[in-house]
C-alpha cells in the first residue's frame, strides 16, 4: 500500500513542480507494454474500448493452427495502432513448440501461401532473403539460422540448363550480423547490397518481442510493411522498408523474448482473473479493487519502476529455446522455399533433407 501511496505523492509533487512534455513523451514510451505483434497491439486496443475505423480483422481457425489478419486501411488506423499502413499475418499454434512432423507440414503450406498472396512474387523476380540478428545469443539467432537453411539459386543461373531455369526463381540469401559485431548499421550492409544486387523482392527474417508468455515461440508473424531491426528489444535500427530500400520488403517474424516487466504484468493479470474465478475479493476487497481497477498503463509503470534498476532492461526466454529456434528456422525457410520456389512441394523438402 505504501508503494501507492508514495505514488500519490510523486504525482502531486510533479504537478507542483512541471513536467516537460518530453519529460512526458520519454515516460510514455517507458511505460509502454512492449510488442511487436499487430494482434497484441489490437488487443490492447479493444480492452480499451477503443474500435478505430481502418482496422480490419479477419480471423481463420484449423485444428493446428489459428490465422488472424490485421489489415491497417488508413492514417486513423496506422496512428491508432502504431503501425505503417499493410497487412499483418499472424499464425499462431502451440505445435510450433512440440516435434510434431504432420503439424509442422501444414504450417509451411499455409505459411507459403500466405507469403505467395502477401509478396505476390513475378516469376522471373530476383528475390533477396536477409536474416537479421545475432548468431551468437540463441533467441536472437532465427533469422541467421533461417538464411542457412534458404535454397540459393542466384549462383546457378549460368549452370544449369535453360529448361530448368525457367521453373527456379533467382534467391540470394545473407546474414549481415549485428552492428555489435561488424560496426555496421545493418541497414547500410542491406542497403549496400540492394543497390548491388538489384533484387525485386526482400523478405527480412528477425526475433520479436511479444505481450503475453503464451505466445513466445508459438507465433509467426507476417507483414508487407517491412522491420526494424532490433525493435523487438528497444533497439531500434534504420527502418528496411520499401520507402529505404526502393523494394517491397515482406517481413517474418517471431517472438522469441518477452521483457521482465510484461512478464510480470501478464502474471498480474492472470493472478487477478483467477481471483475473480475464486471469489477472492469476497475476501479482500480492497486490495483486489486496486489492483482490478488499475489502468493497463499505470500498472505496467508500477512494475517498471519497481523493477528498475535491478531488471529494467532484462528479457526472458524459455528453457528450451535452442532446440525450438532449431525448429522454427526450419519451418519458416521451407515455407519461403515453397513460396518462392513453384516446383518444390514438401514432399521435394523431405526427401532432400533426408
Amino acid at each position: 500500500m505504501n508503494i501507492f501511496k508514495n505514488e500519490g505523492k510523486n504525482k502531486e509533487k510533479s504537478k507542483k513542480v512541471g513536467v516537460s512534455m518530453e519529460q512526458k513523451q520519454a515516460q510514455a514510451r517507458r511505460f509502454t507494454v512492449r510488442t511487436d505483434l499487430a494482434i497484441e497491439t489490437r488487443e490492447l486496443l479493444e480492452q480499451d474500448q477503443r474500435n478505430p475505423d481502418g482496422v480490419e480483422v479477419e480471423t481463420e481457425q484449423t485444428d493446428v493452427y489459428c490465422l488472424t489478419k490485421v489489415h491497417i486501411t488508413n492514417a486513423k488506423g496506422s496512428e491508432a495502432m502504431g503501425k505503417p499502413i499493410g497487412s499483418y499475418i499472424t499464425l499462431e499454434a502451440q505445435a510450433l513448440k512440440e516435434n510434431d512432423t504432420q503439424s509442422h507440414e501444414q504450417i509451411i503450406e499455409a505459411l507459403a501461401k500466405q507469403l505467395q498472396l502477401l509478396a505476390k512474387p513475378k516469376k522471373e523476380a530476383t528475390v533477396l532473403v536477409v536474416g537479421l540478428g545475432n548468431w551468437n545469443i540463441t533467441p536472437d539467432a532465427l533469422g541467421p539460422k533461417v538464411v542457412s537453411r534458404v535454397l540459393v539459386t542466384r549462383h546457378l543461373q549460368d549452370s544449369l540448363p535453360s529448361e530448368l531455369m525457367e521453373n527456379v526463381r533467382p534467391v540470394a540469401a545473407i546474414s549481415p550480423g549485428v552492428m555489435g559485431i561488424t560496426g555496421i548499421e545493418t541497414g547500410e550492409i542491406v542497403k549496400g547490397i540492394v543497390e548491388k544486387l538489384h533484387p525485386d523482392l526482400i523478405f527480412a527474417i528477425d526475433a520479436l518481442a511479444a505481450r503475453r508468455t503464451s505466445r513466445i515461440n508459438a507465433t509467426i508473424q507476417l507483414s508487407d510493411t517491412g522491420i526494424a531491426p532490433g525493435a523487438g528489444i528497444g533497439n531500434k535500427r534504420k527502418l528496411l522498408n520499401q520507402d529505404t530500400l526502393h523494394v517491397p520488403v515482406i517481413a517474418i517474424g517471431v517472438p522469441t523474448v518477452v521483457d521482465a516487466a510484461t512478464l510480470v504484468n501478464d502474471t498480474m493479470d492472470r493472478m487477478l482473473d483467477e481471483m475473480q474465478k475464486q471469489q477472492y475479493y469476497q475476501v479482500n476487497t480492497t486490495f483486489y479493487t486496486m489492483l482490478h481497477d488499475m489502468q493497463q498503463e499505470e500498472k505496467y509503470g508500477l512494475i517498471t519502476e519497481m523493477l528498475t534498476p535491478y531488471a529494467e532492461n532484462m528479457f526472458v526466454t524459455p528453457k528450451e529455446v535452442d532446440a525450438v529456434i532449431d525448429r522454427l528456422s526450419g519451418i519458416i525457410a521451407n515455407a519461403i522455399n515453397i513460396a518462392l520456389q513453384p516446383e518444390i512441394t514438401m514432399e521435394d523438402l523431405n526427401r532432400y533433407r533426408s
